[in-house]
């Protein structure tokens, strides 16, 4: 599972970081969940999405 090994767990919606939270409480702990507030709208691997994604989570990684 790859939330064992994060370090840093980045999710679109804050629906998203609720449901993890539900299902894998334990694994969470200590581990800072980022709310991206990118809609989960887009298709897999959409140029639109990844560019986004890119954006926004660089700015979290310059911090």
């Amino acid at each position: 599972m790859d939330i064992r090994w994060a370090d840093v767990i980045f999710v679109m919606e804050q629906k998203h970081k609720n449901k993890l939270k539900a299902e894998f409480t334990r694994m969470l702990d200590h581990k800072p969940i980022y709310v991206l507030d990118i809609s989960d709208e887009y298709r897999y691997m959409d140029p639109e999405l990844v560019q986004e994604l890119e954006m926004v989570i660089g700015a979290y990684l310059e911090r």
